[in-house]
């Protein structure tokens, strides 16, 4: 072997796991939102020499910078610049999200937009950057649990039988947890009750203890294809008055989502969200 090919390839494979490795912090400081070079090491097991020194070089680029108070590193604005190019469907950004930010000037809980995607439910767009009560930054992008979450939840309850009955049985299979399910907010068939009672999903004591949500859903025609979910901190409001606050204008604000989807899809996007359920 060519010595000089030789020390291309180690240089190519160290450049791509040096380039592996600032997207993993990017991504953490972003999620964390205010975290020390020791936590994002343990987030994502980089060495902390490691953590250090890729921190530099992102703060060379505008992409992070340090509280020198806190030792706390923040992503900056220029993050934005990374998704200047990518465009989600119309009606997220144009329809969706304004509803979204409107309730969320009045509730001040942040707001997640969820849709179901490969078995699993993924959230499109958040309000939790604007929130002076919002705890878990980052949230775009992240997938969710189908059974333990309230958007999973809602969408289940209004499901047709034969599609709830078959995602049912390739959750089980996924899982390996046999019907009837239960959770730590009951048996699914009892949640799923007091979902179609409420007209909105929710969860308690599921998934995230810290938190508590609720999750309406957003129709088109006769199909539930998104939800929007209000999170809130259980040390702060007990789930049955977050209910009563914030339950109608939640299912109003939804309402008004699925109105204006009306006539506003183009014929892709009704293939993708059809499918996609």
């Amino acid at each position: 072997m060519d010595p000089a090919r030789g020390r291309h390839t180690i240089s190519s494979l160290s450049t791509i796991r040096s380039l592996q490795r600032g997207i993993a912090i990017l991504q953490a400081v972003n999620h964390l939102n205010g975290t020390k070079p020791s936590e994002i090491a343990e987030e994502t097991g980089i060495p902390r020499p490691s953590v250090y020194r890729l921190l530099e070089t992102l703060a060379e680029m505008g992409l992070v910078t340090r509280d020198h108070f806190s030792n706390k590193w923040r992503p900056t604005l220029h993050v934005k610049s990374l998704s200047s190019g990518f465009r989600d469907e119309d009606w997220v950004c144009d329809i969706a999200v304004p509803h979204m930010i409107e309730m969320g000037r009045r509730v001040l809980w942040p707001l997640d937009l969820v849709t179901f995607r490969n078995h699993h439910m993924e959230v499109r767009e958040s309000t939790h950057q604007l929130s002076p009560y919002s705890i878990n930054h980052g949230m775009v992008g992240k997938k969710l649990p189908v059974l333990e979450t309230s958007s999973g939840r809602v969408m289940l309850a209004f499901m047709p039988e034969d599609e709830r009955r078959s995602l049912l049985t390739y959750l089980g299979e996924v899982t390996g947890v046999q019907e009837p399910f239960m959770m730590a907010d009951g048996s699914l068939d009892m949640i799923l009750k007091r979902v179609r009672e409420m007209g909105v999903g929710f969860r308690m004591a599921d998934f995230t203890p810290e938190t508590g949500s609720i999750s309406a859903p957003i129709w088109y025609e006769d199909r539930v294809f998104a939800c929007v979910t209000l999170i809130w901190s259980t040390t702060s409001l007990k789930f049955p008055r977050a209910v009563e606050l914030y339950r109608k204008d939640l299912l109003e604000t939804a309402a008004r989502i699925s109105h204006d989807l009306v006539g506003n899809l183009s014929n892709g996007e009704i293939a993708r969200l059809r499918a996609a359920v």
